[in-house]
């Protein structure tokens, strides 16, 4: 894995150790940010990255420069290895949270303009996280939320959906609240 993008482009990101999840494939992250920096403002952006791993996706919008990002997985050594990444790279500008991504959604205020989730492929959770973020009361109004997820999803009724984009096994559907 490497940051495609940005300031960093080139450096290489190390997996924690342990680490066992599938990360976002640099093909799938290119494509991804490609979108991301023709359509939307990064630089301005604050974001929200759930389901972090090896904080791979928090440390490219980062490096585009985003104004602030926020961590969020359930284990420990993973956030232990993002928040060292942070401090080396990126002081003041990364957070990096240990909790379940679920509780955080449904007791945080989800104040950001740019929320990522790429949940365990295989956790058929993955189908209520359109819904949990959407519910959020403290939602703001014009975030985009981006959901990494198999084929076997499909997100087309949910009335926040926007559009869907594949890059070889990788999905991405995109929502907004506009």
């Amino acid at each position: 894995m490497r940051i495609i993008r940005g300031k960093y482009k080139g450096r290489k990101i190390i997996a924690p150790k342990g680490f066992t999840s599938r990360p976002t494939t640099d093909f799938a992250k290119e494509s991804l940010f490609n979108i991301l920096q023709n359509n939307y403002r990064l630089q301005d952006a604050v974001v929200l990255d759930l389901f972090s791993g090896t904080g791979n996706i928090s440390l490219e919008f980062l490096s585009e420069e985003c104004k602030k990002i926020t961590a969020i997985d359930n284990n420990r050594n993973y956030i232990f290895h993002i928040k060292k990444q942070f401090d080396e790279l990126f002081p003041s500008k990364g957070t990096a949270i240990c909790d379940d991504v679920f509780r955080f959604c449904k007791n945080q205020e989800l104040n950001y303009d740019i929320i990522f989730a790429d949940p365990p492929f295989n956790d058929s959770i993955v189908k209520d996280l359109p819904e949990i973020i959407f519910n959020n009361p403290a939602l703001n109004p014009n975030v985009l939320f981006i959901l990494e997820h198999s084929k076997q999803y499909d997100f087309s009724e949910n009335i926040f959906f926007k559009e869907k984009r594949k890059y070889g096994n990788v999905n991405f559907s995109f929502f907004e609240k506009k």
